[in-house]
């Protein structure tokens, strides 16, 4: 059995994992969001094709998303100091957990995008809609759905990246896994952990979820 403590501590730490998770989410799509629109819109099928934009961002990406989130962790200590004035803890976790992910939501958001039915575009390029009315009305309207479930896919995998982190320090859930379950053979906390981590992704995941159905019932 763990001792009130423990579970106090538990407890602390997992409000501190959704903190984590919830902020990078939310400013991981501050820079995602419009990250992903510009792929979609510069692309050669998009709206507004322009190859150099395009390019040069689909390169940046691609690089950003190919470096593993601990080694980025590391890589950008001085960029976290610099905003948050240290290099350990949850917020200082958020800094590289936003910079893993923003890459990756703009991606998702491109492809969300890129999923809309050409014919809705052109019907509203026909009407004389400019490139801004059709990002909003058009692009973000019909391809709500998909990046709804977007965000539930990324808050699962910024979520399982902050329980990474605890393995320098991080905060959270995966802090606690790291330092009792690991270092000092608790395996009861590790487990207990693993559980909370586990039904925070299903109940976020089962909201999302439930919103995409809703609104894609009234789609309907």
């Amino acid at each position: 059995m763990l001792s009130p403590e423990t579970w106090a501590m538990i407890g602390k730490e997992t409000i501190n994992t959704l903190y984590m998770a919830g902020f990078s989410t939310l400013f991981g799509y501050v820079l995602g969001l419009p990250w992903g629109i510009v792929l979609a819109v510069t692309d050669a099928e998009g709206i507004r094709p322009n190859k150099v934009i395009y390019r040069v961002l689909d390169v940046i990406t691609n690089i950003m998303r190919s470096i593993p989130f601990l080694i980025l962790l590391i890589l950008i200590i001085p960029l976290t100091r610099l905003i948050v004035g240290k290099s350990y803890g949850s917020t200082a976790t958020i800094v590289p957990l936003v910079v893993s992910a923003a890459p990756f939501i703009a991606r998702m958001v491109e492809s969300s995008l890129k999923e809309v039915d050409h014919g809705v575009i052109e019907a509203a390029q026909a009407m004389g809609a400019d490139t801004m009315t059709i990002i909003t009305k058009v692009l973000l309207v019909e391809a709500r759905i998909s990046l709804i479930i977007g965000v539930t896919i990324s808050f699962a995998t910024i979520l399982g990246y902050s329980a990474m982190a605890g393995t320098v320090g991080g905060g959270g859930l995966g802090d606690v896994a790291i330092q009792y379950g690991y270092y000092r053979y608790q395996f009861n906390i590790m487990i207990v952990t693993v559980i909370l981590l586990v039904a925070i992704v299903q109940v976020f995941q089962f909201a999302g979820m439930r919103l995409a159905s809703r609104l894609d019932r009234r789609k309907a």
